[in-house]
Formats: structure tokens, sequence, C-alpha cells
């Protein structure tokens, strides 16, 4: 017992047994001194995660359903242009309110509700953590092999049931190590490593991309070849292609609230996502077009990863400038991967943790607690099934667009901007986000909905024999389940109202308790039909929370 008391990091007094489970000190509004993420940040954040390999690869899958080029490429345009705007209507109620991912569910899943959804996004977060990991120890030993050209014939002894080897376990293990330190920074500080790589890794793929021209002599014949399909056959492949670049961006789109909470102003967190997102992700993958189009032509087939290209660069016997240019391109890399991992996955899984446990996880233990279970999955035996990985996120990123359809609607269209803060870290039944023992139903029935029209298509996609349309739903399932799931939610909500603002309360972003506690009247109905009736009768004029 004494050794559990040493463990929790919830110290405050005064506490109930049951609130020690709802709020810490990282789940509370971010203070002023810790919103330091200013527009600029944004910007290089998503600067930062477009230069990954996945990126890079977006749309090898695209060209080998029969897309050519450049419908791959409006394909990827059309698909991270809706995730910008998605990433910014999510972002707003984190950057106005400073709250983070799981505490903004509360107030649409309920207090206990929310775990649910925290804990779906906090399994996915420790999955990709370790599967990034692993790619990041690719681009270790491409670097290795430029120092030291013998790494590559580190002899294996693990037999062929682990699904590695030696050579490929030691440089999973050192990426793995490098990312510890990095862990342990603070999200307002972690800002800085996406400064970085905003400058280095743009410069690497320039690089990367010219002398991939150079070598090649022109474009390669990827540009100039035509579509395989058409008519409807490649409508739905375009369509199918831009769900992919969304599902990619689900968790992304989610966890928006996580770094909008650190915003120095609401602006900051809102407009520079939503043009950044699709011109970075845009470009990083035209990039990945030419410079595989390029491979073909200096190797005869397409290379679509740039690690097993750099790879290919050092075969044979390579000048010591061709060494050093792979060095800086997979030191380049390596960040990238980096970055991308603290960003999409360590601080997604930080946040979802100390949700989960408050009492005894903050952000930082649960980042390394995300970092132990990347390495218990073995996540190497994950991807060398790459079809079914891939089905799998495509899967998964169903169950987050439900999420995301009821979050969206409970806050532009129930809630109306209107919060009651306190009541998100009190278990009174008389608060605003009590709903049915901690629980909001109505929440859970459009999400269930929400999964449920795709679920036939999912069945198709492992290769079961299912209709046609629901094949056709499940190609475009991000938006079916996000639409099915906020157009349930607001019906529901017409039928069975939730406390809070009436249905006449105009769209305003404010917190309720704060006029509670300055002696702002307000007529409150039954806090389960209905909630406040009227808008706030103002004794004092109302700060502009904008």
């Amino acid at each position: 017992m004494r050794l559990m008391k040493r463990l929790e990091v919830n110290k405050a007094p005064g506490l109930s047994y049951t609130e020690r489970f709802l709020a810490n000190e990282d789940l509370v509004p971010v203070p002023e001194e810790k919103r330091k993420w200013g527009t600029w940040n944004f910007i290089f954040l998503w600067i930062a995660n477009s230069f990954d390999v996945n990126t890079w690869m977006i749309t090898s899958s695209m060209i080998q359903l029969g897309l050519s080029w450049w419908q791959a490429w409006i394909s990827v345009w059309i698909g991270y242009g809706v995730v910008g705007p998605f990433v910014m209507l999510n972002a707003r109620p984190g950057a106005i309110f400073h709250i983070t991912f799981p505490v903004v569910a509360r107030t649409s899943f309920g207090l206990f509700g929310s775990l649910w959804c925290t804990f779906n996004r906090g399994v996915m977060a420790c999955i990709w953590f370790g599967v990034q990991t692993s790619i990041g120890g690719s681009c270790i030993k491409v670097m290795l092999r430029t120092i030291w050209p013998s790494v590559n014939n580190i002899p294996n002894h693990l037999p062929a049931s682990s699904g590695t080897t030696t050579r490929d376990l030691l440089c999973f293990f050192l990426f793995w190590f490098i990312s510890l330190p990095v862990v342990w920074f603070p999200i307002h500080q972690v800002r800085h490593l996406f400064t970085l790589k905003a400058i280095v890794a743009p410069t690497a793929g320039i690089v990367f991309f010219i002398w991939c021209i150079i070598k090649a002599k022109g474009v390669g014949p990827i540009l100039s070849q035509p579509a395989r399909v058409h008519g409807s056959e490649l409508g739905w492949g375009m369509l199918e292609s831009i769900r992919s670049c969304i599902s990619s961006m689900a968790t992304l789109i989610i966890n928006a609230p996580d770094f909008a909470s650190r915003a120095t102003t609401p602006s900051a967190a809102l407009w520079p996502q939503f043009f950044a997102v699709p011109i970075t992700f845009s470009l990083v993958s035209l990039a990945g077009i030419i410079v595989s189009s390029s491979s073909m032509a200096i190797y005869g087939e397409a290379i679509w990863s740039p690690i097993d290209l750099l790879g290919k660069f050092l075969d044979g016997e390579p000048s010591r400038a061709t060494r050093f240019g792979v060095w800086f391109i997979a030191t380049s890399f390596t960040i990238a991967q980096l970055s991308t991992n603290i960003s999409a996955n360590s601080i997604s899984a930080g946040c979802d943790l100390t949700a989960l446990f408050p009492r005894y996880i903050n952000i930082r233990r649960g980042s390394y607690i995300a970092a132990i279970v990347g390495v218990c999955i073995l996540p190497w035996n994950l991807i060398k099934d790459s079809n079914r990985f891939t089905s799998y996120l495509s899967a998964y990123s169903v169950f987050l667009s439900s999420i995301a359809g009821v979050m969206l609607t409970e806050y532009y269209f129930i809630r109306k901007g209107h919060y009651r803060l306190k009541d998100l870290y009190t278990s009174r039944r008389d608060g605003w986000y009590w709903y049915t023992w901690g629980v909001n139903l109505r929440a859970y029935a459009a999400y269930i909905a929400g999964i449920l029209i795709n679920v036939v298509g999912f069945a198709g996609a492992t290769g079961r024999k299912v209709p046609i349309a629901a094949t056709r739903i499940y190609g475009i399932s991000f938006f079916s389940g996000l639409l099915v799931s906020s157009l349930v939610y607001y019906l529901f909500n017409l039928v069975w109202p939730a406390p809070g603002p009436g249905r006449n309360a105009t769209f305003r972003e404010w917190d309720i308790s704060e006029c509670d506690e300055i002696g702002w009247v307000h007529s409150n109905g039954s806090s389960r039909s209905g909630g406040i009736e009227q808008e706030v009768e103002l004794k004092e004029e109302t700060p502009d929370r904008r």
C-alpha cells in the first residue's frame, strides 16, 4: 500500500475516491504558461508528419489499383483535403478550452463512457508506436551501412519463427532507445523536435528527389503510364484511394485536441492545420511517385519504399560521395520517423493512458508504457503481411470515424460550443456529463450504428462474398461511419434531449461553470430533460473566449 501511495501522481487534497479517477495535472485545462504552440509550430508539425516513409509510399497501392500517377495524386489531394477540415473542426474544443481528447470525449460519451473511446485510441497508438519503431529501425540499418558496410552481413542467430533477424532486431532496439529520451519531454517543449524535422527532412527529400532524377536521366516511365481502369471502376478506385488517405489519418483527426490544447490562441491551431495538411502530404506523395518512377528507369522495377531504394544505392561498391548522400538522407528519415512516432503515437498513448488511470499515470508515464507495449507486440510480425495489416487499419478507421461523428455533432449542433468544465471532473449526478451512470447511451447507439453500416463490407474486404453495395459502402467507410453516427446521435438528442443548452440556444463557445462562479444567473431545467432552457441572463459583460 505504501508503494502504491508513492506511485500516485494525483496528490491534490480534498478529492473523493471517484474524482481521483477523473483528474490529474495532465487532464485539467492546460495552464497559460504551457500554451506555447503558435501558428508556425502547427505548420512545422504537419511538415514533420508528412515526411515519413508511409506518406512517401501512399500512392503505391493506388497505382497498383490501376490509376495513373496523376489520378493517384488527385486522390491524395482530395483525401488529405478532407482531412484538413476535420482536423481543424475536432481541434477547436481543445484550442478553446485547452483540454485534451480524453476530456473532450467525456462531453459526448460521458465521464466513464468515454473510457472505451480512449482505450480504443490508446491501443491503436501503442500498436503504431511499435510499427513506426520497426520502420525507424530500417532507417537506422541503412544509416549504419553507410558507415560500416559490414553491418549488412551480421550473422543471424534467431530462428525463422521469430519473424526477424539479429541485424534487424539490433537496429529496431537502437531506434527504440533513441526514442526514449525524447519521450521524456512534455508536449509544450517537444515542439522543437518538429521544427528541426521541418528543416532537415524537406532538405533531404529535395536532395533525394533531384539525385534520383539525375541518376535515372529523367523522371522514369511511371509518369507516362496510362490508367489501366476506366469508367465506374476508375471512379470507385479513386474513392478507395481517397479513403486510404483518410484512414491513415483517422487517429490524428481524433487526437487533434491534444496538441490544440497547447495553442497560444485558438486561431493558431485552426487555419494553419486546415491548409498545412493537404499541401504537405500531397507534395511529399508527389516526390514519392517521381522517385519511384526514377527507380524503375535505374533498376528495372518500381521501388516504392525510399529506405529500400537507399539500400540499393549501397549495393556493390558505392563511392564515398554516394555513402555520404545516403547517410544524410537516411538520417533525415530516421529523424522523420522519430518525430512522427512521438506526435502520432507516443503523445496520443500518453494522453489516453492518463485518462484511463489518472491516479497513477501521467502523459510521460503513459508514453513510456506505450514504448514498452510497442516492443511486446513484436511489430515486425504485424507488417510481414502488409495486406492483412492494411485491412486491419482500414477496419479500425471505421471505429474512429464513428467516434468523430458523435464528437463533432455534440460540440457544434448539440452543445453549440457551451461547456461546463467543472462537470468534466466531478461525479455529481446533476452534472451535464453524468448522463446515465456516467455513460451517454445516445452516443453509444450512434457509435454502434456507424460501425454496423460497414460491417458487411469489412467482411468482404477479408475475402468473404458479400453484396456489391456493401463493398461500395465500405469503400467510403470513413464518410458512411461518420455521417450515420452523426445523424443518429442528432436524432436521439431531438427525441431524448441531453442536459445542457436548449434547442434555441445560439452557438457560442464559453464555459458555463465560469458564469456560475461569478454569480451570473441562468434558468436551469431538469438535469435529465433539457438542462438550460434559456440563454444566460448576464449581470455583466461576457468575456470573449475567441
